[in-house]
Parts: structure tokens; C-alpha cells; sequence
């Protein structure tokens, strides 16, 4: 694999994606069958494999639009659909689409959904209805992302870290996470929760706020918020998460959202 990285790196340099169309292929082939991650856990952080980012992006330069007939519905699109649901043992509920290049683990359900090319979704994820889970972006084992949550994509700069979800995390309906951010193992994010790598995520658990940016420690449970701020015009609360409580270690990985958020007070 070292041979292929070096073989698309040249090529997406040399801006002479043809020459390399049998190395994407193969790159993409592997993302599809989990064989290659964009992004995986090293030494307690995540590492990007930038190269396959890279192939991802000369993959859309090299396909053409074609129609695609799925049932009774038809597409007009560069990328094909996964068609490996029955061999992955993944449930697919009509009209659920995953792009070809994603990843879905076994146990994967998803409900009318969306996962695009390069993500890889954990074992005995659920993708709950009109979740989005976007380009490369990492999702891990026994995850929920309940309805409506967006997850979003990243394909450049291709040194950019995707979206990562870690293990045994509940994602509240109508959540969005971006920018790279990464929710630790076990968090809960409430319902309407947004979190870009701007926007801090504070603390108000212990004596003093404590802020996290781009990261949600793991067991956090973390609902929304607002900050004042003051401006030439007055002062305006910005939207601001909160952590306001932390899960137990005693707590069963499946009870729900709403069960979490309720042993902090929080009505539901």
C-alpha cells in the first residue's frame, strides 16, 4: 500500500490524474471494503491518510456522469452506489443511499439516510432518518446518529481532518458537527446541538468554565447553550454548548438520549 500512496501522490501532483486512473480505482476499491481508512486512530489521535483524500479528488475528475437505475428510482451522478449491503449484513431502508468508496460496517442500519464517498461507519451503527453523514467522515461502533443529524464532509485541503464521531456516542436529533471536530467515545450531544471548530464547548461542571474547541472529551453530556457577547449595537447571545454532566461509567452504552439527559435535568 506504501507503493499505491506514493503512485497517487505523484499523480495528484503532477495534476495528470489519467495516468493514475487504475491506482484511484484500486484506492477507492479499498475505502469501499474498509481495506483503507482517510483518517484512523493512532496513538490516541487520529491520523489522515492524505493521499486518500487525494485519490477521492481525482476519482470525481476521472468519472463521468451516468444515469442509474435503482428500483423505481433514477440518478444522474459521477459516483455509483454501494451495492454490497447483503455481504456487509447492513441494513438498508428505502430510499437510504451510501455512495460507492463509503465504508458500512457489519450491523450498520440505515434508515432513509445519506452517507457519502470515504466515510467509514462503525459495527451496529444506527444512521437514524435524513442523517447525513458526509465526505470521509468517521463514525464509530454502536453510534446513533438520530434524525436529521449532519455530519458534515471534508475532501480539501486534503490534509484536513474529517468529522469523527468515536465509539458508543448519541448524536441528538437535528445535531450538526463540522470542521473536523471530534466527539470523544461515549459523549452525548443533546437535541439542536452545533459544533464547528470555532465555536467552544465549555465546561460547567466544576467550580470555574473550562472551554474545548474542536473536541468534546469522551462520557460528556453536552446540550445547547448561549454566551452573551457584547457589540457597537448591544450585547447578543451566540450560541454556545454546554457540558453539563458526564456519563457514568456505570451506565448501560444503550440506554438513550433522552434517558441520559434526563439524569442531568434536562427536559426532553
Amino acid at each position: 500500500m506504501n507503493d499505491l500512496a506514493r503512485r497517487i501522490e505523484e499523480a495528484f501532483a503532477s495534476g495528470d490524474a489519467a495516468a493514475a486512473a487504475a491506482d484511484v480505482d484500486e484506492t477507492i476499491r479499498l475505502l469501499d471494503g474498509g481495506e483503507l481508512r482517510v483518517a484512523e486512530p493512532r496513538d490516541g489521535d487520529w491520523v489522515v491518510n492524505e493521499w486518500a483524500k487525494k485519490a477521492i479528488l481525482m476519482y470525481f475528475r476521472l468519472r463521468q456522469m451516468e444515469e442509474i437505475e435503482v428500483g423505481p428510482y433514477t440518478y444522474h451522478d459521477k459516483i455509483p452506489l454501494k451495492r454490497d449491503f447483503v455481504e456487509r449484513k447492513v441494513r438498508v431502508v428505502p430510499p437510504a443511499v451510501a455512495r460507492y468508496g463509503s465504508f458500512l460496517s457489519p450491523g450498520v442500519v440505515l434508515m432513509p439516510s445519506y452517507t457519502n464517498i470515504g466515510a467509514w461507519v462503525g459495527p451496529g451503527t444506527m444512521v437514524d432518518t435524513w442523517a447525513t453523514v458526509g465526505s470521509c467522515a468517521q463514525i464509530g461502533a454502536n453510534v446513533h446518529l438520530a434524525g436529521g443529524v449532519g455530519i458534515g464532509g471534508v475532501l480539501e485541503p486534503p490534509n484536513a481532518r474529517p468529522v469523527v464521531i468515536e465509539d458508543d456516542c448519541f448524536i441528538g436529533s437535528r445535531a450538526i458537527v463540522t470542521e473536523g471536530v471530534r466527539v470523544g467515545q461515549g459523549a452525548v450531544l443533546g437535541a439542536n446541538v452545533v459544533l464547528t471548530a470555532s465555536i467552544p464547548v465549555i465546561d460547567v461542571t466544576g467550580a470555574g468554565p473550562v472551554e474545548h474547541r474542536g473536541y468534546v472529551p469522551p462520557r460528556a453530556i453536552v446540550v445547547p447553550g448561549v454566551r452573551s457577547k457584547d457589540y457597537p449595537a448591544g450585547s447578543y447571545g451566540l450560541p454556545t454548548p454546554i457540558i453539563i454532566g458526564w456519563r457514568s461509567e456505570a451506565t448501560d452504552q444503550k440506554v438513550s438520549l433522552n434517558d441520559a439527559l434526563r439524569t442531568h435535568g434536562v427536559s426532553v
